[in-house]
């Protein structure tokens, strides 16, 4: 029982870990909140269920999803966070996103409607599966873990390992020095934002699917859930984003297990006040907010 909880919990936290590492690398390396973040969850979704109803399988589905996502990330670039470069207009940029976050899951309502919409696929996820140690698997947790482990790997790969990654990270420390070296710092932007939509919109993906369904009433639990996993880790820090999303998964998936229901979701923000109140810069923050864009 508790082990099938425990794959449970790592399951969930993965998707939060997504999610909170869209948030993270914006946060890092432009100091900006990008709250038309859960939007782009919410694309994920049903951008997965139109692929679906093209015909296409999971993984074909994924990585058209994952492009869908990226140019979201760069038409909010381009509409909260171009224009608004400086410190001094930093809320306004989080605001003028939060704006187009909200135009955005309209449209889709607009679209779809208000009820879940089945994806075709989900199906052969959800259905079957084995039994080990006493403990029952489906298909859909494998395909979750191993999807966020490889896409987590690809990012660290191409933040930590390549040129695009040195160049957002040189930006990160100091836009005006990156500038000087030759960095095209509104690229290196575009990327950011392009990679962090792209994996929100995965996790989008990867939760419609595991409950079968797109919708547009989960994106704000996510979203608001995805910051606490930002707080809880450390502002900016992608090591924060992996460890705490995990964390977050393992205590709200516990506390259903502990019979608490719908009071799971407490659990969360309790974790953030205590973690906040023993280290107000989180698991792995530092006490001067900066980009930690570092493994």
């Amino acid at each position: 029982m508790i082990l099938g909880q425990l794959i449970n919990g790592l399951v969930v936290g993965s998707m939060y870990a997504l999610v909170a590492l869209g948030y993270t690398l914006v946060l890092g390396v432009l100091h900006r909140l990008n709250f038309a973040h859960s939007s782009v969850f919410i694309v994920g979704g049903f951008a997965g269920m139109v692929a679906a109803g093209g015909g296409l399988d999971f993984w074909s589905a994924l990585l058209f999803t994952l492009l869908i996502g990226g140019m979201l990330g760069l038409i909010i670039e381009a509409i909260s966070f171009s224009k608004f470069g400086s410190e001094e207009s930093a809320i306004t940029a989080s605001l003028s996103s939060l704006a187009v976050g909200l135009v955005v899951t309209d449209l889709v309502r607009h679209k779809w409607g208000a009820d879940p919409v089945p994806i075709t696929f989900a199906a052969e996820f959800i259905r079957g599966g084995w039994t080990a140690f006493n403990v029952r698997f489906v298909p859909i947790q494998a395909v979750i873990l191993s999807t966020t482990i490889v896409l987590l790997l690809l990012l660290h790969f191409a933040i930590f390992r390549s040129r695009l990654g040195r160049n957002i990270r040189a930006v990160a420390d100091n836009p005006a020095n990156a500038a000087r070296l030759g960095i095209n710092v509104k690229f290196s932007s575009q990327q950011v934002f392009f990679i962090s939509s792209a994996l929100a919109a995965a996790a989008g993906l990867l939760f419609a699917v595991r409950i079968g369904t797109a919708t547009t009433d989960i994106g704000l639990a996510v979203g608001l859930k995805a910051l606490a996993v930002m707080a809880i880790g450390g502002m900016g820090d992608i090591r924060g984003a992996v460890v705490g999303g995990l964390l977050v998964g393992l205590v709200e998936t516990l506390g259903v297990s502990f019979g608490l229901g719908r009071l799971s979701d407490l659990t969360v923000w309790v974790l953030m006040i205590l973690v906040l109140l023993v280290r107000p810069q989180g698991l792995f923050g530092s006490r001067l907010h900066g980009a930690q864009t570092r493994a």
